[in-house]
C-alpha cells in the first residue's frame, strides 16, 4: 500500500420513501441489534487502511447523534447533506479538503449497504493502489437483459458480456473526485453516483468485482435479505 491515505464518506441524508417506514432506512434496526448505518460504519472503521470518516446527514436528522460511532476516533466531521447524493458528497469533500492531499483516496459508500465485506473493501483498495483516477466495486450481470419500449414490450436483448451492476464503495483520488463533482454540479449533470461524474469528466473508472451480498436496502424485503447475509459473516 502506498503512503496515500484513505478516507471514507457516507452520504446518509436520504429518507427512503419506498421502505414504508417512519424511520429513515439507515436507522432501521437489524437482527444483530445494530442500525443499518451502524453496521455499515462498524465494518469500515475496523479496516486499518481507513484513516478517517465523514458522514453527511440532513439538517433535521436527530438520529445520528445516538449512533454507536458518532464519537469514534476515526469520525472526522459531520457534513450537511444536500438534496441529491452528489451535493452530500461534495459537502463532505469540502470538509475533507482541509485534511486530505490531492492524491489521497476517498471511498464513498452508501449508508444502506450494510453487508459490504471487509475482504471486498481491502480488495478494492489493493486493486486501485496504482491507479491515477480510481474505480468502484461492481457485480457482473448474469441474467439476460431486455430493453423495452414505453409500454413494456421487448425491443431487443442487450449483450450482457460487458454489463456490471454498480455498487459501492466507489474510490477515487481526492483531487480527481473534487474536480469531477464540481464540474458535474456546474454543468447541471445528473450524476447518480461518483463513477458517472468521473465519466462526465471523460475519465475512466476501473471495475472491481465484489460479493453479491453487497446489496442496497431499498424495500422491506431487503432488510430480510440483509439479516440473512449478516448471519453468514462479512469477512
Amino acid at each position: 500500500m502506498s503512503a496515500d491515505k484513505c478516507y471514507l464518506i457516507i452520504p446518509a441524508s436520504g429518507i427512503g420513501s419506498r421502505m414504508n417506514s417512519i424511520i429513515p432506512k439507515q436507522y432501521i434496526a437489524l437482527d444483530n441489534g445494530l442500525t443499518v448505518i451502524d453496521q455499515t460504519l462498524k465494518t469500515f472503521l475496523e479496516v486499518d487502511s481507513i484513516n478517517g470518516c465523514i458522514v453527511a446527514i440532513s439538517n433535521n436528522d436527530s438520529e445520528f447523534k445516538s449512533s454507536l460511532f458518532s464519537s469514534h476516533p476515526k469520525m472526522l466531521a459531520i457534513a450537511t447533506g444536500g438534496k441529491e447524493r452528489i451535493h452530500s458528497v461534495m459537502s463532505s469533500l469540502e470538509k475533507l479538503k482541509f485534511i486530505a492531499n490531492e492524491s489521497d483516496w476517498v471511498l464513498v459508500h452508501d449508508a444502506v449497504r450494510p453487508c459490504i465485506k471487509t475482504s471486498d473493501i481491502e480488495k478494492l483498495i489493493y486493486e486501485l493502489k496504482n491507479n491515477d483516477t480510481g474505480g468502484l466495486l461492481g457485480i457482473r450481470t448474469t441474467d439476460t437483459v431486455k430493453q423495452t419500449n414505453n409500454v413494456n414490450f421487448v425491443e431487443k436483448t442487450i449483450d450482457r458480456s460487458n454489463l456490471w451492476q454498480a455498487c459501492t464503495p466507489q474510490m477515487y483520488r481526492f483531487g480527481v473526485l473534487f474536480k469531477a463533482l464540481s464540474k458535474a454540479i456546474k454543468d447541471n449533470f445528473n450524476a447518480t453516483d461518483e463513477a458517472s461524474a468521473i465519466e462526465h469528466s471523460s475519465l475512466k473508472s476501473q471495475m472491481v468485482q465484489c460479493s453479491k451480498s453487497n446489496i442496497k436496502i431499498t424495500t422491506p424485503e431487503d432488510i430480510e435479505l440483509a439479516n440473512y447475509y449478516l448471519k453468514q459473516g462479512l469477512d
